[in-house]
């Protein structure tokens, strides 16, 4: 950074403040009645929030789908059951429009269950919109405070402010950095979650005991912290789903759309899609007035079944990350290492006990079960090692992963400069919307617009306007942060033993906190499980995962597989490959008790869960002899 660099920074502070007679733009107001407020709210909260509810059935939810023909559609079928997708589901259901949403895999089996776990406010975009005086990225800003702000209400229980320690070596960062987030804390305004400041060398010690007090011929001269949103994505793409569920969207995975079904007449119309039940093998046809095409990074593939020779719109880009022992970063603080040798920004954050770092970003091929490759992991160690006062050891890996970001680019562009990491909603072909692009942050925001698009391209008749901006998901309504305390004193885990016996064992601490920002307040659901029906074991030793969510899963959350479990509904798969492939025998005959498989179908289970676990290169089933961190 140059000293005209922070000139520039100031002149933008400058601007921002004076532009608005010393405070600050915020993006318009929408106007409550604009959003469909009032009863029609309140009447969802009550339904999403009502503690006796439960999501209908699979068999229910299928049957809605096949009876969805041509002379009765649906209003929006939705492909794909990512955050995105879940969104659009949930966005058209509450206006009151007949929903139905397929997923080839499992909600959130793709990019978004591989996330850097962070809910961005922005930041980033922010330094481009004052370098570049430019007010187009300053109102990206705007929204993704907006929307952070949006989603960790709507979602407490799996979603919190996170404070980032990023590290300084001389004090041109120190005044760089804190310059550029103060002007942050100033841009977010009401969106705020807490002020950023400034630490000394010895405060940012003790907060950060493996931060390295020296850098290369440097001592650290103190860091600057600031806030973003954590969450657990998966979990929160699940909550997306059921709430959707919940809200009337008939939603249904493991189903693959194998063809789109074109209308007879002239305008050779998109009007439905040809569905194969991947658990059973069954094929169906369900209509529907619009199609919306969510599919992420594999939204190219649906396009092209219109039009095989149509012009691919997603670049695909690998994000890799790595989990570590906890012992590298604190509970309750991350570390952010804003430019790594080539450019990178690589995050180390504490998530659900254990430490995640990444990410990388580089040209990659889509595919189902992307698979980091060693040199992307060995990057990352190499990136924190400098900060850390710590060996870092490619032995404490854990667990890792690589995910595939669908970078958009608008078909419509005269240029392939258009690739973005903002969302593209588009209808390429009469009755099939295509969203994708963007990112977590914003993902009721993109669904808002493809739920608009969709109404429009079908003339449907919504009742309401949107209202997912105020509507809180399944599990987070009287959800609060001491309710793990009536779990851990009111219940008991009842554990058999390998006698057979069953012995009562304690609601810990550890596993009261766990069920309750899992499953927010529905946790004592899973906890009458673990008591009534002897399923209070823990499914791996050191980690809080109980037996007794399974056969909650199973029931309630369209948890079809192993895979499903391991991966996204519990993160066991992503905190610890090891102890998932111990816990997934266990795992297997649960599920098998719940969904009455044969041995046939537990033994292929077990076979697709080690194969699964095998794409995650932890230290005990990748060969990493050539790297430097060994």
């Amino acid at each position: 950074m140059s000293v005209a660099s922070l000139r520039r920074l100031a002149v933008g502070a400058a601007v921002l403040s004076a532009a608005s007679g010393g405070a600050v733009y915020l993006s318009p107001s929408v106007a409550s009645s604009d959003r469909g407020g009032g009863p029609i709210l309140d009447s969802l909260r009550s339904k999403i929030g009502d503690p006796s509810a439960t999501v209908p059935s699979r068999s229910a939810q299928e049957s809605v789908l096949t009876k969805a023909t041509s002379s009765n559609p649906l209003d929006v079928l939705v492909i794909g059951g990512g955050a995105t997708g879940s969104g659009v589901a949930l966005d058209a259901a509450t206006r009151g429009l007949r929903v139905g949403l397929v997923e080839r895999e499992d909600f959130s089996s793709g990019t978004s269950s591989r996330s850097t776990k962070l809910i961005h406010g922005g930041v980033r975009y922010l330094e481009k919109a004052v370098f570049n005086l430019d007010y187009g990225q300053l109102k990206l800003v705007f929204h993704a405070l907006e929307e952070r702000r949006q989603l960790i209400e709507n979602a407490p229980h799996l979603c919190h402010a996170l404070p980032c320690m990023t590290p300084c070596f001389d004090w041109f960062e120190v005044v760089y950095y804190w310059m550029g987030l103060k002007m942050y804390d100033l841009v977010a305004g009401p969106r705020l979650l807490h002020l950023s400041r400034y630490y000394s060398a010895q405060e940012s010690a003790e907060l950060f005991p493996t931060l390295a007090r020296k850098g290369k011929d440097k001592n650290l001269r103190g860091t600057v912290v600031y806030y973003d949103g954590q969450m657990n994505d998966s979990r929160l793409n699940v909550g997306l789903a059921c709430t959707a569920a919940l809200a009337g969207a008939a939603v249904l995975n493991h189903a693959e759309v194998v063809s789109l079904i074109t209308d007879d007449d002239d305008t050779k119309r998109i009007v439905g899609a040809r569905v194969r039940n991947n658990l059973t093998g069954k094929e169906f046809e369900s209509y529907a007035k619009v199609v919306v095409n969510a599919a992420g990074p594999f939204c190219d593939s649906i396009r092209k079944m219109v039009d095989e020779d149509t012009k691919p719109m997603i670049c695909p880009s690998s994000g890799v990350h790595i989990v570590l022992p906890d012992y590298y970063s604190p509970e309750g603080m991350g570390l952010i290492v804003p430019k790594t040798k080539d450019g990178r920004v690589v995050f180390m954050l504490p998530w659900l006990g254990r430490t995640v770092a990444g990410t990388t970003d580089s040209n990659t091929s889509i595919t189902p079960l992307p698979e980091p490759h060693e040199d992307e992991i060995q990057f990352i160690l190499d990136a924190i090692s400098d900060y850390l006062n710590i060996k870092v050891r490619r032995t404490d890996v854990l667990s890792a992963w690589s995910g595939i970001r669908p970078l958009a680019m608008d078909p419509t562009a005269k240029s392939t400069e258009s690739i973005s990491r903002d969302h593209v909603v588009f209808e390429e072909h009469p009755g099939l919307v295509t969203i994708t692009g963007g990112k977590w942050t914003t993902y009721r925001s993109m669904a808002e617009d493809a739920v608009d698009a969709a109404i429009k391209s079908g003339k449907l008749s919504p009742t309401n306007g949107c209202v997912t901006q105020k509507l809180q998901l399944l599990g987070s309504h009287g959800w609060e942060p001491s309710s793990f305390t009536a779990l851990a004193q009111q219940y008991v885990r009842m554990k058999k033993t390998y006698g057979g016996k069953v012995v009562p064992g304690a609601m810990d601490t550890a596993a009261a906190k766990h069920l309750s920002h899992a499953y927010g307040s529905l946790a004592e659901r899973v906890a009458i499980i673990a008591q009534e029906e002897g399923l209070g074991k823990r499914l791996a030793h050191g980690h809080p995962f109980l037996e007794a969510e399974v056969a909650y899963c199973a029931r309630h959350e369209y948890c079809e597989s192993a895979v499903d479990f391991i991966a996204r509904r519990c993160r066991i798969a992503f905190l610890d490959t090891d102890a998932a492939a111990r816990a997934l025998q266990r795992v297997v005959e649960i599920l098998a008790s719940e969904h009455k498989w044969d041995k046939s179908r537990e033994k292929q289970e077990l076979q697709k869960a080690k194969e699964f676990l095998q794409t995650f290169k932890s230290s005990k089933n990748a060969q990493f002899h050539d790297g430097k961190h060994n």
